[in-house]
Formats: C-alpha cells, structure tokens, sequence
C-alpha cells in the first residue's frame, strides 16, 4: 500500500512599523538615528531601498540658492540577522544618493526571524556656505520581495 502525504506553507513577508526619524536641527554635526525594526519573513528575500530626493531636500529650494545648499547626503545602514541554516548578519551601508535610484540588499539565501536595525547618519553640506534655512525632509520607501 502506498499513501502520498503532502502539504504547503504559504510565503510571507512581514515588517512592523519604523517611526519618522526627526532629527531637529541639522547643522549640528555627528546626528544620528536608529530603529529596530520588527520583521520576519518565512523566504529568502530582497530588500530595495528608495530614497525620493537622494538626501534631505529643503522643502522649498531643493538644489538650494547663492552660496547656501539645499540638500544634506546621508548615510543608511541595514543590518539583518537571517539564517541559512546557521546564524549570519547581511548588511550594507547606502549613500542617499545610491538610494535615490533605489538599492537591493539580498538575504543571500537566509531567512530572517530576528527584525533589522536601520541607522541613518547625517553627513555634512556640499557647499562651504552651509544649509539653506528651511524645513528639510526625506522620504525613504522599502519594499522586499521574495528572491
């Protein structure tokens, strides 16, 4: 007698909340932020990162007027524990700029259970002048899908 047993478990992906990151005045060097962000998915997975303006943009004049910038780079980490079998971390640091096209972070074949970490670091402004005065602000879009 022969009996066939089979069965299947659907792929998810799910990620928790990450909270606006205000950093209050910018022109105070060495800022930065971090979230521990709640996240598992049951598949090996890419993580594409977006950044709108590839730095944060003054509201009103982006590319800034005179002497004085209208856009601050920024640096962002992802650091993600997976496992495949054993216990690894992926993670790799992105420029604003490299965001702005979008990046992908590969899970190289883990899974993750554990969340990631997300760390942003202000850098400093490309003009001698310093920053335009204004509101600044960033829009930063993550999306991961099986890989």
């Amino acid at each position: 007698m022969e009996i066939n047993v089979h069965g299947r478990v659907t792929e998810h992906c799910a990620m928790g909340q990450i909270g606006d990151m205000a950093f209050g005045d910018i022109t105070r060097p060495g800022l930065t932020a971090a979230a521990r962000v709640r996240f598992s998915c049951n598949v090996p997975f890419d993580m594409k990162i977006q950044a709108a303006h590839g730095g944060l943009a003054n509201v009103q004049y982006p590319q800034g007027q005179g002497p004085y910038a209208g856009m601050l780079p920024f640096t962002m980490d992802v650091a993600i524990p997976v496992r495949k079998p054993a216990s690894a971390l992926v993670g790799r640091s992105f420029s604003s700029r490299e965001l702005m096209g979008g990046a992908t972070l590969s899970s190289a074949g883990g899974i993750a259970t554990e969340g990631f970490t997300l760390s942003v670091a202000l850098g400093a402004p490309p003009r001698e002048a310093g920053l335009l005065a204004g509101q600044y602000a960033e829009t930063v879009v993550i999306t991961v899908s099986p890989s």
